[in-house]
């Protein structure tokens, strides 16, 4: 008689499903690059500038501001870029919130916080208007937004001629007194926490003038403090809700993310807000720290928001990058500016040392992308 016993297969795994170590997980993180570019650019200046004053208290606040100003931008940029488009008016943006915060608030007495809200609504419906017309044109976000650099330079610079005759409007912090938006963009805090430091001899004090007695560094500003909500709140945005997948999934294939439901163009349409707020939070912050607006300020700070997204780890076609990696990205910015004058070495060197971190960082991650998926 035949031997009914059943014998029962060991389940076949499904050939698409692979496990993945954790060295693996980690070396294919957009982060990877400028994770190594920090260490590097941080063991240079430790190096050549350690006794220069660079990592005191003072000199951490320093560089950690200029860090901060690339990173406010860079977090909007590394959205929008993701989410597989370019935004080039981000500087002109910038000069333009500012203009528009101190017409409004110097030379048309409306309230500052009034003024400040205006030049929010003003820029959010511009990086929609920017974003509609990428959508309904189908024309590259990089032809649009530049004819945007364009349009809103040239505006900002006619405004301000027109209603002052001067490019530069200043008193704004005479009218920034006692209003309740001003610290917000302009103040500083933990204040007390540097007087006691200093009281431990941990922080230097002023010793002669109307400050004598009180700590060098009288606060973090807040300059800072967004910057980190930023980082903070688009790093949760892409990587712990469904709405960071359908970024991923916009900049990835933009067509197939439809086929499943995906608002593309909505996902899109919003990126270009976020990266126009983010413009304008630095400008008004630049404008608080300053008491003025320069028709010129932002020039060039579009570019430098996407250096510092592509050395982040971020891919130019989308689909792929990191928040954390931008913001690193931001930090190599701002040590490596201030850095190099805190060693006394010539400013001009900067964007040759930043040119070489870029193509390191690029050559990085895809080198080590590839050896990792077998990407050829």
């Amino acid at each position: 008689m035949a031997d009914t016993t059943q014998q029962t297969a060991e389940p076949q795994k499904d050939e698409r499903i692979r496990e993945m170590s954790a060295m693996r997980k980690a070396l294919i993180r957009p982060e990877l690059g400028a994770i190594c570019g920090a260490i590097l650019v941080f063991m240079f200046f430790i190096g050549i500038a350690s006794d220069s004053g660079m990592f005191s208290a003072e000199g951490v606040i320093n560089w950690g501001t200029v860090s901060a100003q690339f990173a406010i931008i860079a977090v909007g940029a590394c959205l929008l870029m993701i989410a597989g488009e370019f935004d080039l008016s981000v500087g002109s943006m910038i000069g333009f919130s500012g203009i528009i915060i101190a017409l409004m608030s110097v030379q048309w007495g409306f309230p500052l916080w009034f003024s400040i809200l205006t030049a929010f609504a003003l820029a959010l419906a511009i990086g929609a208007l920017n974003g509609y017309l990428v959508i309904k044109t189908g024309l590259p976000s990089f032809i649009v937004t530049l004819a945007f650099l364009y349009i809103l330079r040239g505006l900002t610079i006619f405004i301000a001629i027109a209603t002052t005759r001067k490019t530069i409007i200043g008193g704004v912090k005479d009218v920034a007194e006692g209003d309740p938006v001003a610290w917000l963009f302009g103040g500083k805090v933990f204040s007390g926490l540097f007087v006691w430091l200093a009281d431990l001899g941990l922080v230097g004090k002023f010793v002669a003038g109307p400050k004598a007695g009180l700590p060098v560094v009288e606060g973090i500003p807040m300059l800072m403090i967004w910057a980190a909500l930023l980082i903070v709140f688009g790093h949760l945005l892409l990587t712990r809700t469904r709405f960071g997948n359908w970024i991923f999934a916009s900049g990835g294939d933009a067509q197939a993310a439809r086929y499943v439901g995906v608002p593309v163009n909505r996902v899109k349409i919003l990126m270009f807000m976020f990266s126009a707020f983010c413009a304008t939070i630095f400008a008004t912050c630049q404008v608080m720290e300053f008491g003025s607006a320069a028709a010129d300020r932002g020039l060039l700070k579009e570019f430098e928001a996407i250096i510092s997204v592509v050395i982040g780890g971020a891919l130019l076609t989308g689909g792929y990058g990191s928040v954390i990696g931008a913001a690193l990205g931001a930090l190599i910015f701002g040590v490596v500016q201030q850095g190099l004058f805190f060693a006394g070495v010539e400013s001009s060197l900067f964007r040759v040392f930043l040119g070489v971190i870029l193509l390191l960082a690029v050559i990085l991650n895809t080198y080590i992308r590839r050896m990792i998926t077998g990407e050829r």
